[in-house]
């Protein structure tokens, strides 16, 4: 990332103002005198994990919390949601949402590479006028939204009639399991 330092004087949409420190005006350097600096605290800021390198100049490894030792919460909540993970009820929920999903992906994704298909190599079927000014393609992309947006009710509904109350027990299930385990705290 290049720094702020080379960025030229003066343009962009941010605000400009003078530099000035927290401590107290600092005396300029005779080339900076009477210039104007962008004023961006994030610009030279790394995203955690990004571009970050030790003194050696090779990355910085990933800090790993430390395992717990078997008689502290952490080690026994984790088991806590693997015994949830590997019940009936965890599973049932899971196999309801593959049942939905994966059909309507496929259907979905088969009607718009469809259309792409038929844009491309058709392009006198895509022509052909339906009413008046709007032909086969404009029909097809109107179809793209409106398939769209019954999909996403499609799916809502799904989730609110098959899958909800499940989850919701298994959310309320394992809370209280994870605070047994935790001594009762929250």
């Amino acid at each position: 990332m290049q720094p702020s330092k080379g960025r030229p004087r003066g343009s962009g949409a941010g605000r400009e103002r003078s530099v000035e420190r927290l401590d107290g005006p600092a005396p300029e350097p005779a080339e900076d005198a009477g210039h104007l600096r962008y004023d961006d605290p994030w610009y030279d800021a790394l995203a955690s994990g990004w571009g970050e390198s030790t003194d050696a100049g090779e990355p910085a490894q990933a800090v790993v919390p430390s395992p717990r030792g078997e008689g502290e919460s952490g080690a026994a909540a984790s088991d806590v949601y693997l015994e949830v993970q590997r019940s009936a009820a965890f599973q049932e929920v899971r196999r309801r949402y593959r049942r939905f999903v994966v059909p309507a992906f496929v259907a979905f994704f088969a009607w718009y590479l469809g259309y792409v298909v038929a844009a491309t190599t058709a392009p006198g079927l895509m022509a052909r006028p339906v009413a008046g000014a709007v032909n086969v393609a404009m029909a097809a992309g109107l179809g793209q939204f409106a398939t769209t947006f019954l999909l996403t009710w499609a799916y809502a509904r799904h989730a609110r009639l098959r899958r909800d109350r499940a989850a919701l027990e298994l959310r309320w299930d394992t809370q209280e399991l994870t605070r047994g385990v935790n001594g009762g705290g929250s």
